[in-house]
C-alpha cells in the first residue's frame, strides 16, 4: 500500500478503476441498445468494430499530440469529452435510434478510452518510478482493473434492468465527469517538461523506439501474439458451455465467475510476488493460462471446467501486469505515455483477430478444437520466448554484476537511437 503516500498515485488509481468500470457498463449497454433496436448481429458485431478496433489504430496519434501536454490538462478535458460522448447515447437510447451516430460515437469512445489509459500510465510511472515503487502501484492498478472487469459488467446489467438504458448511459456520463472535476483540481499531477513537437513526428519516434529496443519490440509482439490466442476462445464459450459440457445458462454464467475470480485472486497473488523475476512471472503466467485451456479443450464435467477456469485466470491476473511494468521499466519517462499506448491499443485490436480465428475453428471443427489451439499456440508462444530469452543471455556482452538492472527481464544490448532518443548504455534505456 505504500504506493498511496505518494501523492497524487491515489487520484490516478481512482480515476483509472472508474475508467475500466464505465467502459465495462458502456460495453453492455450499447451492445444491449443496438441489438434490442436492430434485432441482427451484424449491427453489434460493427459496433465491436467501432468501438474496440478501430480505435486502437487511432489512439496512437491522438496519445502522440496530448503526452506532451500537462495531464492536469489533457485528461480531464478526455474525459468531459467521454461525458458528452455517453450523453449523446443516452439521448439516442432515449429517443430516434440512428445506429450511424451509435457508432461513430462508439469510435469517439473507444480512442478516448485507450489513450486515456496510456496517458494514466505514463503517469504513473513518472510518479512512482523515482520512488521504486512502480511494481508495488502497478499492484494495486491490477488489482482495480479486476474488480472492474468482475463487477463492472454486472453493475451495467443491474443499472440496465433496474433503471433501463437512458439512465445507465447517463450515470456512464456522471462517473466520467466525476473523474474530470478530481482530475482537473489535483495540483501534483506530473507537468511535461519536453519539447512542443509535432504528432506525427512524435508518433513516428515513439514508434522507432518501440521498433530499435529489442526488450520493448519483443514485449510488444509477444504480448499481441499472446492476446490473439488468450482471446481467441471468448466468441465461443457460451456454445462450448452449452454443447460440449451440456451445461444450463447458469453453469455458463458459473464458467465465467470462476475466470474472473481467478483474475482478482492473480492480482492479489502479484502483490505478493512483484519483486520476483519479471520474465519468469510473465512466463510462468502465459503458461497457467495454455495449460487452463488445454485442460478444458477435454474437461468433462462443468466443475473440472470451472476449477481450470480459475487457474487460467490467475494466470491473466499475473500476466498483464507483469508485461505492463516490464514494458514501463524498459522505457525512458518521455516515451511511457506513447509506449504503453501502443500496448493499449494491441488490447484492443487483438481480440478481433483472436474472435475470428476462434469463431472459423468452431465452425469447421468444435469448441474443443478452438480450446485446444488456443492452450497449444499459447505453450508454444512460452517455449518460443524462452528459447529467445535464452539466446538473448548468450549474445549479450558481460556486464559488471552492479550494473545489471534490478528487473528480471535480461538485459539487452540497446540498439542504435532512434532520432530524438538518448540511451545510456549502461542500462538500456531505462
Amino acid at each position: 500500500m505504500r504506493p498511496l503516500a505518494v501523492r497524487p498515485f491515489g487520484r490516478l488509481l481512482a480515476s483509472y478503476t472508474v475508467n475500466e468500470i464505465g467502459d465495462s457498463v458502456g460495453i453492455i449497454a450499447l451492445a444491449v441498445l443496438v441489438y434490442d433496436r436492430t434485432g441482427d448481429v451484424a449491427p453489434t458485431a460493427a459496433l465491436f468494430i467501432a468501438g474496440k478496433f478501430l480505435p486502437a489504430f487511432l489512439a496512437p496519434f491522438l496519445t502522440a499530440k496530448l503526452d506532451q501536454i500537462a495531464v492536469r490538462r489533457s485528461l480531464p478535458w478526455l474525459y468531459v469529452i467521454e461525458a458528452l460522448v455517453f450523453v449523446g447515447l443516452a439521448a439516442i437510447a432515449e429517443g430516434e435510434f440512428l445506429l450511424a451516430a451509435v457508432l461513430a460515437l462508439a469510435v469517439v469512445d473507444g480512442a478516448i478510452a485507450v489513450t486515456a489509459r496510456g496517458l494514466t500510465r505514463g503517469a504513473i510511472a513518472s510518479i512512482l518510478q523515482p520512488a521504486h515503487l512502480l511494481r508495488e502501484g502497478n499492484a494495486l492498478v491490477n488489482i482495480g482493473f479486476a474488480i472492474a472487469a468482475v463487477g463492472g459488467s454486472a453493475l451495467g446489467g443491474l443499472l440496465i434492468s433496474e433503471l433501463g438504458l437512458g439512465v445507465a448511459l447517463l450515470a456512464d456520463a456522471a462517473s466520467f465527469l466525476v473523474i474530470a472535476i478530481v482530475l482537473a483540481v489535483t495540483r501534483d499531477l506530473p507537468a511535461r517538461e519536453t519539447e512542443v513537437q509535432g504528432w506525427l513526428v512524435r508518433l513516428r519516434e515513439g514508434l522507432a523506439f518501440a521498433r530499435q529496443n529489442r526488450r520493448v519490440r519483443l514485449l510488444l509482439g509477444g504480448q499481441s501474439v499472446a492476446l490473439i490466442l488468450f482471446t481467441l476462445i471468448i466468441p465461443i464459450e457460451v456454445i462450448y458451455a452449452k454443447e460440449s459440457l451440456d451445461t444450463t445458462s447458469a453453469g455458463f454464467g458459473f464458467l465465467l465467475a470462476s475466470w474472473g475470480a481467478g483474475i482478482v485472486a492473480g492480482s492479489i497473488v502479484y502483490a505478493g510476488v512483484r519483486d520476483r523475476s519479471a520474465a519468469n512471472l510473465i512466463l510462468l503466467s502465459t503458461a497457467a493460462i495454455g495449460l487452463a485451456y488445454l485442460g478444458m479443450a477435454g474437461a468433462q464435467s462443468l466443475l473440472v471446467a470451472c476449477l481450470l477456469s480459475v487457474l487460467g485466470g490467475t494466470g491473466n491476473g499475473i500476466q498483464w501486469v507483469s508485461v505492463m511494468t516490464a514494458l514501463q521499466e524498459a522505457t525512458p519517462a518521455d516515451y511511457q505515455a506513447r509506449v504503453v499506448g501502443l500496448l493499449e491499443s494491441s488490447l484492443a485490436a487483438m481480440p478481433g483477430v483472436g474472435y475470428l480465428i476462434g469463431g472459423t475453428l468452431t465452425a469447421v471443427g468444435s469448441p474443443r478444437v478452438a480450446y485446444a489451439v488456443a492452450g497449444v499456440g499459447t505453450l508454444v508462444l512460452v517455449l518460443a520466448a524462452m528459447v529467445v530469452l535464452r539466446q538473448i543471455r548468450l549474445d549479450r556482452p558481460r556486464r559488471r554484476q552492479e550494473d545489471l538492472p534490478p528487473d528480471s527481464v535480461p538485459p539487452l544490448v540497446p540498439p542504435a537511437d532512434p532520432p530524438g532518443v538518448t540511451v545510456d548504455a549502461g542500462d538500456s534505456g531505462r
